[in-house]
């Protein structure tokens, strides 16, 4: 097959396997990493709004236990910040000694029900409004306007000096250490989504003149030096996925010649898997949710009243819609397949069985399913009854506000 091009190699491959092989693959057992999985699907990591004060709470623990339950293969928690000024703003959760027995009731419960938990570690960067940082200043690979904190007077991020970058590595490090400690089988780490591993990575928001940005080696100097230092924390068969952008979404942001050197890299520095994602949500925001946009209901559930009169003001322009189709990223997430070997978690308007076999048949490893699951946490037991072959989900994106409301949840 050395001899395709890398937009048509995946499709070949993956003409020769049949309906019902496919349909078996979805359901089998896979390995990850050091890990066994008793099928293919994983429920990808997706705010959930349920971590008042930044502690998880039994509603997060009751969320993962009804989606393990359900039939998932695995399930991750989501964005968890691996310091206090890690994270977006206030209530999210970071890794710290007294959420760790909470964090434990998690696992326990999903891995009474047959599954296995994953938890996503990630770092904002300048993309915060918290008003704990110190100096209300974020970090960034460069000095900038912060326009996301701008009404909650946290308007500048600063350039990451050496050590602020030794520090972030370490604080990734430390982070995935205690999430083993906590009893999950894997972590992921957020390298996409325009988060600070995102944003060194993107060339429009990494200015840099030093060793850390630039070229593209530069760029990916901080994502790979995150991976080595937790690989070395959390040893060898422990699994490491690595969330990636295919497409930043903007002009002058990662495009997908990039994001497959970005993956060969990742692959050769170990990776157990990588989540292939897209969007930058300070700037594109739902490049990633495909569909309607909540635009009223995100006033509705908006706190800072400076905040929501932007949203009336301007939200039509800021937040752009973005058509939604199925397995919207498969195009793109062909190229990446076709030039490497690593296992490769196909996510993006995934709401049948048929997106399901079609990811197989492509040659995908793992399939990530967001949306569907809200919707119907109990879809991949129903499907392996034949009871359903879809999701109901109808991609209106509502669920999206209501993370900031009383959590994450379908409104149907």
């Amino acid at each position: 097959m050395r001899g395709l091009p890398l937009e048509t190699e995946g499709a070949n491959l993956g003409a020769m396997m049949s309906d019902e092989a496919a349909r078996r693959k979805v359901f089998s057992p896979a390995r990850l990493g050091g890990l066994e999985l008793r099928n293919r699907i994983v429920k990808t990591a997706t705010y959930e709004g349920m971590s008042p004060g930044g502690v998880p709470s039994d509603a997060l623990i009751c969320h993962h236990r009804d989606l393990a339950a359900g039939g998932v293969g695995m399930t991750t928690v989501a964005y968890c910040a691996v310091s206090p000024n890690g994270r977006t703003f206030e209530q999210q959760m970071y890794m710290r000694e007294e959420i760790l027995p909470k964090l434990r009731e998690l696992t326990d419960a999903v891995h009474a029900e047959g599954a296995a938990a994953s938890i996503q570690l990630g770092h904002c960067g300048y993309f915060s409004r918290n008003t704990e940082l110190p100096r209300r200043c974020s970090l960034g690979p460069t000095f900038r306007l912060n326009e996301y904190g701008l009404m909650s007077g946290v308007p500048f991020a600063r350039a990451m000096r050496e050590a602020d970058i030794a520090q972030v590595t370490e604080e990734f490090a430390t982070a995935a250490a205690k999430a083993v400690l906590a009893g999950f089988d894997a972590v992921e780490l957020h390298l996409g989504h325009g988060y600070l591993l995102s944003q060194f990575l993107c060339p429009a928001t990494n200015h840099r003149r030093d060793a850390w940005g630039g070229s593209l080696d530069n760029r990916l100097r901080l994502p790979l030096a995150v991976l080595g230092r937790v690989r070395e924390r959390v040893g060898s068969d422990f699994p490491i996925l690595c969330k990636t952008n295919l497409r930043d979404g903007f002009r002058g942001g990662l495009e997908l010649n990039e994001s497959v050197e970005v993956a060969r890299r990742l692959e050769a520095g170990g990776v157990d898997a990588i989540v292939l994602s897209g969007g930058f949500t300070s700037r594109t925001p739902f490049y990633l949710f495909r569909g309607a946009s909540p635009l009223k209901e995100m006033i509705e559930v908006e706190h800072n009243p400076l905040q929501k009169l932007s949203l009336r003001l301007f939200g039509r322009r800021a937040i752009r819609e973005y058509p939604f189709k199925e397995m919207f990223f498969l195009d793109e997430a062909r190229v990446v397949r076709s030039a490497v070997k690593v296992p490769l978690v196909l996510l993006g308007g995934i709401l049948s069985l048929d997106n399901l076999e079609t990811a197989m048949r492509e040659g995908f490893d793992f399939v990530a399913m967001g949306r569907a699951l809200i919707a119907d946490p109990d879809l991949i037991n129903r499907m392996a009854r034949g009871e359903v072959t879809r999701s109901r989900c109808i991609s209106c994106n509502k669920c999206v506000a209501e993370m900031d409301r009383n959590g994450v949840r379908c409104v149907l």
